[in-house]
């Protein structure tokens, strides 16, 4: 009886103005129900981080080329977004840094060279500002990508910028193959990355911080086939010199070490809230792998003991790029997946890296339903609660209809990012619910931390038992207009993806 007169009397509320009244009406809100339970209740909000990476080197994903004007770029940034949250997705993750360069304004590195062709020459907007402005008002998050070593990638066209580190400081930086990388045995080179870091955190409200698989750079070989060592002898000797006792191996994984576990630090010092994510390449160590899984060993040529970082907790989600097929191999997805969430003592979160490219190849690509079959096996149990897909362009130009097949199928239902219970925050207050004047609806909080988003169930408010249907709103909170009938359960989710107390309305 109680919700038939709250439907009434919300029917019968006066929302519009007589024909020709210029008088402004407030919002008018709508009475909350109390608290459901039973049946009455909908059930726990789905979560499962679904991001994709959008890579800027080599103009991979964003921008599509070089010298596009401003107007183009931002246009190209709102259309990967709109097809982000058409698809549902809730995260993209932005590379930021490519190679000791910046695609933001930044005092300490030039401007990327695939924006305007020219290193250091910038647009005339803040690209980041765009990006995180634009995917917060979808409810989308916002991780900045940063590759800490490399200082020039082998596509690169552009004379160096007179601010670039290859200019700046050349001891710190080596050529190795054809690309320039930065040592990480130099300790002023690691003071200057965590400074990028710094700056970011300070100026930019990123949801996380990002770090790929490039740490020592990826062996280059001679003509025997052997490979080259990398050339890092000045900051060995020093090391030595100083008094120095582990092996060299062991010397350049600690290296590697201090800087995940020094990025970990400044983050939670600057950005509570923000998330640090690595995604190394897909094989762990060679003594902790599954039987019958071999290949390159990262722990031996890239020197990144991605184990013990995990271990240690100096990250909050582990990405490994699990870019195989399900198939029995060498190198197989499932048990590859098994193996990483094993390794997990702390209970990080691991959310795989996809190979989506791949899949949507036209010329050799897997089968169309090998995404989807991976994203299944990461829901059976032991769940790891969300991948990323490399990359962003296949899902944008839903090549051989990869995008339509997830939105059909394993994303028929939007999600919200898992929470991160190791860390925390200010929590979102109740929710309110207003009709505005021209009949729409509106969530808001007025207490407690903003809203991110809001999670929306509804359902029919006279049928019980009838299906509840879920959605994730953006922070602006509008519904639009609903026909009457309706049964709303809703509730604000905060920066951490935690949900403040749910209100219930009829309308």
């Amino acid at each position: 009886m109680q919700r038939r007169l709250l439907m009434t009397a919300a029917l019968a509320a006066p929302v519009l103005g007589l024909p020709g009244c210029s008088m402004w009406r407030k919002p008018e809100e709508v009475p909350a129900l109390p608290a459901a339970a039973g049946p009455d209740q909908p059930p726990p909000a789905p979560r499962e981080f679904r991001a994709a990476w959008v890579a800027t080197v080599a103009n991979i994903d964003w921008p599509s080329r070089k010298g596009l004007s401003d107007d183009a770029q931002i246009a190209e940034i709102r259309a990967i977004l709109d097809n982000a949250r058409a698809l549902r997705l809730n995260a993209i993750v932005l590379q930021v840094r490519t190679s000791a360069d910046a695609l933001y304004r930044s005092e300490l590195e030039p401007w990327s060279e695939y924006l305007s062709g020219v290193q250091g020459q910038g647009p005339g907007y803040d690209p980041l500002a765009v990006w995180i402005a634009e995917a917060h008002a979808r409810g989308i998050e916002l991780h900045a990508w940063l590759n800490p070593y490399r200082a020039r990638q082998s596509g690169a066209r552009s004379a160096p910028s007179a601010l670039h580190l290859s200019r700046t400081r050349p001891d710190w930086v080596k050529r190795y193959g054809d690309q320039l990388w930065i040592d990480p045995g130099e300790p002023g080179a690691a003071e200057h990355t965590l400074a990028v870091c710094r700056d970011l955190l300070t100026r930019y409200e990123v949801d996380g911080l990002h770090i790929d698989d490039y740490f020592y750079p990826y062996p280059v070989q001679d003509a025997a086939k052997q490979d080259i060592d990398f050339p890092d002898d000045p900051s060995w000797q020093r090391y030595l010199r100083q008094g120095g006792t582990l092996a060299r191996a062991d010397w350049r994984r600690d290296n590697v070490d201090q800087l995940v576990r020094r990025l970990y630090d400044v983050v939670r010092e600057l950005r509570p809230a923000a998330r640090v994510g690595i995604s190394p390449f897909g094989l762990p160590r060679p003594d902790l792998r599954p039987a019958g899984i071999t290949g390159f060993s990262q722990y031996d040529k890239l020197y990144a003991h991605v184990e013990h970082w995990l271990a240690m907790g100096w990250l909050d989600y582990l990405a490994p790029q699990l870019y195989w097929q399900r198939a029995p191999q060498a190198q197989a997805f499932e048990p590859l997946l098994r193996a990483w969430q094993s390794l997990n003592p702390q209970g990080r979160h691991v959310w795989p890296g996809l190979f989506t490219s791949k899949a949507a190849n036209e010329a050799d690509g897997w089968p169309v339903d090998e995404i989807p079959a991976q994203i299944d096996l990461m829901r059976t149990p032991s769940a790891t609660g969300g991948h990323l897909h490399f990359s962003m362009i296949a899902l944008l130009k839903n090549r051989r209809g990869i995008a339509s097949t997830l939105r059909a199928g394993a994303y028929i239902q939007p999600s919200l990012p898992p929470e991160t219970p190791w860390l925390s925050g200010p929590a979102c207050g109740p929710v309110r619910l207003e009709r505005e004047p021209d009949g729409g609806l509106l969530l808001t909080t007025q207490l407690g931390a903003p809203a991110r988003c809001f999670a929306l169930w509804k359902r029919a408010a006279h049928q019980p038992g009838s299906p509840w249907v879920f959605d994730v709103v953006p922070p602006d909170g509008r519904l639009g207009r609903l026909e009457p009938g309706w049964l709303l359960s809703a509730s604000a989710v905060n920066g951490l993806n935690q949900e403040g107390p749910r209100g219930a309305f009829v309308v």
